[in-house]
């Protein structure tokens, strides 16, 4: 491997520590933040105020300036402004003012008065249609009383409040200002003036007394509820309407709905989780912890793991606990042993059949649908269980594993011969798993089979169209899946061109086409090369297919309105979720299986695409497509067992030697934060550093903490996280969709994840979100990126193999770092140690249905 171009080749200096880079984004929503209430308020006998100081919605008083009906003002909140309150205090018995400095209220009365004013201090703009009634004084600005001064007819009443407008100030009623005898009458002296207004006030006095005297008309001086409640008495005196009837009360005005806010786009809530178990399960669970010594906030996982009636369950059977992911055989024998005092003992049947369904779980989570029983008893007798095949026999009479006989079909062994004697004995092996894989698996082989068998002829005609349309390998791809219904292509990131290609071609010969890959940046490559966005040319991801969220959706029985489904990255699908898109397909379809052999298979349980493969019951077709440049002819070498040196004049590969894990994070930190984007413009964001496993002292923990501190520091105020922080968010066991922090809030953490919103409850974020800076290579298979750093310090010797070198390497497009502290254990790995063998059942049940 050429290119040994230590760090000073990218001008990296060996101890330069460049500031911190990006900050933590500024006013980021501190968590548990609540956040204004972005409703008007509508409420009923409230005055509300847009004025300044006043949060919408939230500052509506009760006190000062409300009245018993709503009169909800809409003025403009700068002083200053001339605008008018459109439809402001449209009530009844309110006073509603918009000026700020105003107290609501002051100067309002019994009888409505309908304002406009504006919110502009030392506006005196009249009010329009202010004032109509009786003793009533409406302001609609410091210090401006309508009618100051003015006759009763417009508009200022007899006794008004405000101090400028009362009668006989300047004003008789309804004259001019002079005396009865008018402007015409001769100059009088000062007693027969002084008599001819006492006149003048005992003629007003009587007529005032005369009008009291009579009836006054309902609705003639009166106005509003006075009114109303005038003429009710009347009603009752005169026997018109019995009393229930008249004050009953009267219907609720309908209430206008408030406008609903334009609201951006709200971001897509994480996938939503079963509900928990009762509360009452998980106290009664939390007691038998307690009293065997073992941590209470196991009781939510212990009862959704043994469902109702766990605490029962948990007391008679201390080892249900094993059922608890992360719970150790060690842990689980103290805590029986503090439940069942001296009835504890290795030799416990409730033990044994704990066990072996606990083995069984670890082997899926190594990747094995099922084990052979001598693998299994033997692993049984590591753990102390004394009678490794009655604990078999126990947890198979239980029904929580099954049994399995395949008959061995090994290499060169000729065909058995029908003689017409008595069956020869064949070679079988036994095998133990746990039911869900089984099913998954035997499901699988039957809806292959179903694929294989019923090829639709009209579709065949269709595919020799299409293949007539292409060239090269894609015309290849294409002519297989015209005449079959199951296809497996293989090659590496080149040859992802012809699946694309035939997916083009097949959608505009009008099939019902769809593409999906492992993850959101394959399918953003597959669509560039169709030329637009994913959704558009008919791509999307697995996860999206099957749960309805990205494809074509379901006809009516319920299977994918599909024509022809192709499937990249086929070594990352794992059993159950296979089995799942094959059930989903309808008889006819065509199904292709595309990705490259070399890469690490999937994370969960299973070996679907290497065990069709082996299998040979459909049609292969290989590009002859080579990945370009010196990072092509570097990772194809790997593929094939050898590790090559390779000419790199664009500093595509370089190798950075180390000595420990220390200078490993060191130097891996001034690669991603210095020296690559200096030398070659890739920036921080766009690189990937891949490395082994999560723990040690080059682990994604460490090598994360380091980053996060010269990238993004920051006080991690939501469980560690902090906005900018580049994260790997799990939405599901085995798969990892890259992203960002964006904020966090009482909701949850919001990530940027593929350019779509994700809000992860606060629960769920310590189990499903970690740093994304550095991920391991099971977590970046199905993506690339500009730039990648593959960390390899000396610890990580035990877990090198031809598989992981093959991905590590494989994620880089342009630049390949590579901090090499394993000596002559790289070469070795890549040249001697294959992927790890995985049992499983697939090809066994597949050479069976072809039988």
């Amino acid at each position: 491997m050429e290119g040994r171009e230590t760090a000073d080749g990218l001008g990296m200096a060996e101890d330069a520590d460049s500031p911190g880079g990006a900050e933590a984004a500024e006013g980021a929503e501190d968590p548990g933040g609540a956040e204004a209430a972005e409703d008007v308020a509508d409420a009923e006998d409230v005055g509300a105020t847009d004025g300044p100081g006043t949060a919408e919605g939230a500052g509506a008083s009760e006190s000062a300036g409300t009245a018993q009906s709503a009169g909800t003002t809409e003025g403009t909140a700068d002083p200053g402004s001339a605008e008018t309150a459109e439809g402001a205090a449209d009530a009844k018995d309110v006073g509603a003012t918009d000026d700020p400095s105003t107290a609501e209220g002051a100067g309002t009365a019994q009888s409505a008065g309908t304002t406009e004013g504006t919110a502009d201090p030392g506006s005196a703009e009249t009010a329009e249609g202010a004032a109509d009634a009786k003793d009533v004084g409406a302001t609609d600005g410091p210090g401006a009383a309508e009618g100051a001064g003015a006759a009763e007819g417009a508009g200022a009443a007899e006794g008004a409040a405000d101090p400028g407008g009362a009668e006989g100030v300047g004003a008789a009623d309804g004259e001019g200002g002079g005396s009865d005898g008018g402007a015409g009458s001769g100059a009088l002296s000062e007693a027969e003036a002084e008599l001819a207004a006492q006149r003048a006030e005992r003629e007003r006095i009587e007529r005032r007394k005369a009008e009291k005297r009579g009836p006054i008309d309902s609705g003639g001086k009166l106005s509003g509820k006075a009114a109303d409640l005038l003429a009710a008495v009347r009603a009752v005196e005169s026997g018109e309407k019995p009393v229930a009837t008249v004050f009953a009360e009267p219907a609720p005005a309908p209430r206008r709905p408030a406008p609903e806010p334009v609201r951006g786009p709200r971001p897509a809530p994480a996938p939503a989780v079963p509900s928990g178990p009762a509360p009452q399960t998980v106290d009664a669970v939390r007691r038998v912890l307690a009293e065997g010594g073992a941590p209470e906030a196991l009781a939510p996982q212990v009862a959704a793991a043994l469902g109702e009636g766990a605490g029962t369950a948990l007391r008679e059977d201390p080892w249900q606990l094993l059922r608890v992911g992360g719970v150790r055989p060690e842990q689980a024998d103290g805590f029986a042993r503090a439940l069942l005092g001296a009835a504890c003992g290795p030799d416990d049947e409730r033990r044994g059949r704990a066990m072996t369904v606990w083995l069984l779980e670890q082997a899926a989570v190594a990747g094995h649908t099922a084990l052979d029983l001598p693998a299994l008893t033997a692993a049984l007798g590591r753990q102390a269980v004394p009678d490794p095949d009655a604990a078999v026999q126990g947890t198979l009479a239980e029904g929580e594993a099954l049994v399995f006989q395949d008959a061995l079909e090994e290499p060169g062994t000729p065909a058995v011969q029908d003689t017409g004697e008595e069956e020869q004995e064949r070679p079988v092996r036994v095998l133990v798993g746990l039911e869900r894989y089984a099913l998954a698996e035997e499901s699988l082989a039957d809806g292959l089979a179903r694929l294989v068998n019923s090829p639709a002829k009209e579709a065949g005609q269709v595919g020799e169209t299409v293949a007539a349309g292409l060239s090269g390998g894609a015309a290849e791809l294409a002519r297989a899946v015209a005449g079959h219904g199951l296809v497996l292509h293989t090659g590496g990131e080149a040859a992802r061109a012809e699946p694309a290609a035939l997916l083009g071609a097949a959608r505009a010969a009008g099939l019902r086409a769809f593409a999906a890959c492992h993850t959101p940046d394959g399918c953003r490559r597959l669509a560039e090369r169709l030329g637009g966005e994913p959704a558009e040319q008919g791509v999307g991801t697995v996860a999206g297919l099957l749960s309805g969220a990205e494809g074509p959706g379901r006809d009516a029985d319920g299977a994918l309105a599909l024509d022809l489904l192709i499937v990249l990255d086929a070594p990352q699908l794992d059993v159950e979720s296979a089995a799942m898109l094959v059930e989903s397909l309808p008889d006819g379809a065509r199904l292709v299986l595309s990705g490259d052999p070399g890469v690490l298979w999937s994370a969960g349980p299973g070996r679907v695409f290497a065990d069709l493969l082996a299998a040979r019951v459909c049609p292969q077709t290989a590009s002859r497509v080579p990945d370009p440049g010196p990072l092509g002819e570097l990772v194809s070498g790997i593929g094939i067992g050898e590790l090559n040196q390779v000419e790199a004049p664009g500093k595509e590969l370089v190798i950075v030697p180390v000595r420990d894990a220390a200078e490993a994070v060191h130097r891996t930190v001034q690669l991603v934060a210095d020296s690559v984007p200096r030398a070659l413009g890739v920036p921080a964001d766009q690189t990937v550093v891949i490395t082994p496993g999560h723990g040690g002292a080059a682990g994604t923990r460490a090598l994360n903490s380091a980053l996060k501190e010269r990238l993004n520091p920051g006080p991690g105020r939501f469980g560690g996280f902090d906005p900018g922080d580049r994260i790997a968010y799990s939405p599901a066991p085995g798969r990892t969709v890259p992203g960002v922090v964006v904020k966090a809030d009482a909701d949850g953490l919001h990530l940027s994840c593929a350019g779509a919103p994700v809000v992860v409850p606060r629960e769920r974020v310590e189990g499903s979100v970690r740093h994304g800076w550095a991920l391991t290579a099971h977590q970046a298979v199905g993506a690339r990126w500009p730039a990648a750093v593959v960390v390899l310090p000396g610890d990580a010797v035990q877990a090198l193999s031809r598989p992981w070198v093959y991905t590590a390497f494989g994620r880089a497009e342009r630049h390949l770092s590579v901090v090499h502290g394993v000596e002559q254990a790289l070469p070795k790995a890549v040249a001697e140690t294959p992927a790890k063998p995985r049992t499983t059942r697939l090809q066994t049940l597949l050479h069976t249905q072809d039988a």
